[in-house]
């Protein structure tokens, strides 16, 4: 899993098979000091995240167990909306 930020939507009339009713978000990951941190991703959304949230995206098979054994062609997953995070600078 990442933390990212939405940045954009994606629109496509025509899905394979199984992505019928699924919202495309276009997600740029980012780090705990809210700093760009990888390849820009399209992932998608059942749970209603908005441009400018930050967002946990789940990856890989990990995104497609949510299908109930369904065979989708997805490879990134929103699957929750962060509304806060506390992460110390102190290591021990």
């Amino acid at each position: 899993m990442f933390l990212g930020k939405v940045i954009g939507s994606v629109w496509a009339t025509q899905k394979e098979e199984g992505m019928d009713n699924l919202k495309l978000m276009v997600v740029q990951p980012i780090d705990f000091k809210h700093v760009e941190s990888g390849q820009t991703v399209i992932a998608a959304d059942r749970i209603g995240a908005g441009v400018g949230e930050k967002v946990i995206v789940s990856r890989g098979s990990p995104a497609r167990v949510l299908f109930n054994g369904k065979m989708v062609p997805i490879d990134a997953m929103i699957v929750g909306i962060v509304d806060s995070f506390e992460v110390t600078d102190d290591v021990e």
